[in-house]
């Protein structure tokens, strides 16, 4: 089948802006619009709703967006795809068909499962499904499909198997829709959210619009926005989406290992980006599992330290909690945030972050909090805290690992009730061995040569992300000469210098010239997954700004290309 095929996106997560949902629909001729609700998260967040409710376990949110919105998407011919089914597709779609008898419409509705896997000892495990049933229930006739975990991508890819009727063996088509995929996963950060150069767009990074993915019969792609929604698509905007919680250049995935390093970035127009070139390899014989359980109960209280003696005082609090509640299970973390000299109290202050997690829920709640309470007039001078004494909450634990692709039950439900085994795909492969490097691959540019000091970020943007314990951090290089200097320059040695929490952590490196770019995978940075971390940036999305703020030696010949724009 030919012609393009208009894919738009209105959530990137749970929570994500309500009123997306009718903004893209409203805004201009789509075929398809996604929703992306899942996270590692997410699902533990699902997992607690169904042990108080076995009717729960999707995304409620998407519900009350959808009352608005299905009578306008049945009109117009567009269909609607998203993984808000979480734990429960089956009972989404119910809840769906319910809507629309409410609302006296009529929709066929389609949804996906197979992804739940019987695992006594978790919360949640679920296998990250591919997009061909997806494609079953669109080939079957469905306006809605509603599926669990499938990977993020698969919302657009399996649409695209639905128009162009691609199979199994054409990979390269497939890969390309993974990556037009990825990109439009997280809503608006492909047209300008969370950019590092937010000040260079046309409304200062106010309101970027969400994207849109005019897929092609080859599995080429452009990226594009809604006219008149804010933000901007550009080269550099896909660019940092693209490095998003990725890892070496072989993306593995249940229906193809997509090349990041065979993909083509070139401007297509105001707020075009053709995406092209992507190759694919076969998929592995393994899904990736995702298992969620509950942990046990932290809780936090955080001490202001103002003015002189910050470590001193530190210390005495530390000591005193130990000895009130014992040292196991608590972390301290003091971040200087006081000035010397200061005028206010907040400037001269600092922050004692202090953490306990247990298996007790008691030790944890109130026997922890009211402890330190307890020290406000028996610590150091001006002891106060941020928050009153509160109980302690469950916390999750993350991990991963993976199962034969035959052992999974991928079933596709369509709108008439008949059930449709997906089949596994017949050719596979090993799974690629990317493999990093410590050192970088070209000298350094810089070496010999006059320098100047200055953040790293007037060179070079960044976009760092979480993958369960792991994060990621891909930097890019605004010009073909810094990209020249930085593949030299930015070794795994001196991530750790100007990153030392990285230093003691194993840490892959990755280059993706056609990006301009580097990725890092740090091993373990974010313990065991966000929903379990006390990191001040528990999922690492901080990591690239605090890497572009390091003041450092840069080439004088590399003049810093960033334009301020004011703000609206």
């Amino acid at each position: 089948m030919s012609g393009v095929l208009r894919i738009g996106n209105a959530s990137g997560f749970y929570g994500d802006r309500f009123t997306a949902w009718r903004e893209m629909l409203d805004g201009g001729e789509l075929d398809v619009l996604t929703g992306d609700y899942l996270a590692e998260l997410t699902m533990l967040i699902l997992g607690r709703d169904r042990l108080r409710d076995p009717d729960l376990g999707y995304a409620k949110t998407f519900l009350r967006q959808l009352e608005d919105c299905l009578g306008t998407a049945l009109d117009r011919g567009v269909r609607i795809v998203t993984n808000a089914g979480g734990l429960n597709p089956a009972g989404l779609a119910t809840a769906i068909g319910s809507l629309a008898d409410r609302l006296g419409l009529t929709a066929r509705i389609g949804y996906v499962e197979g992804d739940a896997l019987r695992r006594p000892d978790a919360l949640t495990a679920n296998a990250y499904l591919g997009a061909f049933g997806i494609a079953a229930c669109l080939d079957a006739g469905a306006d809605v499909v509603v599926t669990g975990r499938v990977t993020d991508a698969s919302l657009v890819v399996g649409p695209a198997i639905a128009r162009f009727g691609w199979g199994r063996d054409d990979l390269d088509a497939l890969a390309g829709a993974t990556v037009a995929g990825h990109l439009i996963e997280c809503g608006a950060q492909v047209t300008g959210g969370n950019f590092s150069f937010f000040t260079e767009l046309p409304d200062g990074g106010h309101r970027p619009g969400f994207p849109i993915a005019e897929l092609h019969p080859d599995g080429s792609s452009v990226l594009t926005k809604h006219p008149g929604t804010g933000g901007a698509v550009t080269v550099e905007t896909v660019t940092a989406q693209l490095l998003y919680e990725v890892g070496g250049p072989a993306y593995l995935g249940p229906d193809v290992v997509t090349r990041l390093d065979t993909v083509t970035l070139t401007a297509d127009g105001p707020d075009r980006v053709r995406v092209s070139g992507v190759r694919g390899t076969p998929p592995p014989d393994t899904l990736k599992v995702g298992v969620n359980n509950l942990g046990g109960f932290r809780n936090s209280m955080t001490f202001v330290l103002c003015g002189l003696d910050i470590p001193a005082k530190a210390a005495l609090v530390r000591g005193q909690l130990e000895e009130a509640v014992g040292k196991e299970g608590l972390e301290f973390t003091l971040a200087r945030t006081d000035h010397p000299d200061a005028t206010d109290t907040e400037a001269a202050s600092a922050l004692l972050h202090v953490h306990l997690r247990d298996g007790d829920q008691a030790r944890a709640g109130r026997a922890f909090s009211a402890a330190a309470v307890e020290l406000a007039l028996a610590s150091y001078p001006g002891c106060t805290l941020t928050t009153l004494p509160g109980d302690a909450t469950p916390y999750g634990v993350f991990t991963a690992d993976l199962v034969p692709q035959d052992a999974v039950a991928h079933v596709a439900v369509l709108p008439g009730g008949e059930r449709v085994p997906i089949a596994p795909p017949i050719r596979t492969a090993a799974t690629p061995a990317d493999t990093g490097s410590a050192d970088a691959a070209a000298p350094e540019a810089a070496a010999g040569h006059a320098t100047r000091r200055g953040p790293l970020g007037e060179l070079v943007g960044a976009r760092s992300g979480d993958k369960g314990g792991d994060a990621n951090l891909g930097v890019w290089a605004r010009t073909d000469e810094t990209w020249a200097w930085l593949r030299g320059w930015l070794t795994v040695e001196r991530l750790a210098e100007l990153l030392p929490e990285t230093a003691a952590l194993t840490v892959e490196r990755y280059e993706l010239p056609n990006l301009r770019a580097v990725n890092f995978v740090v091993q373990g940075l974010l313990g065991q997954g966000v929903a379990a971390s006390t990191r001040f940036d528990p999922q690492a999305k901080a990591l690239g700004e605090l890497l572009r703020s390091r003041v450092v030696d840069l080439p004088t010949e590399l003049p810093a290309i960033i334009t301020r724009k004011a703000q609206p």
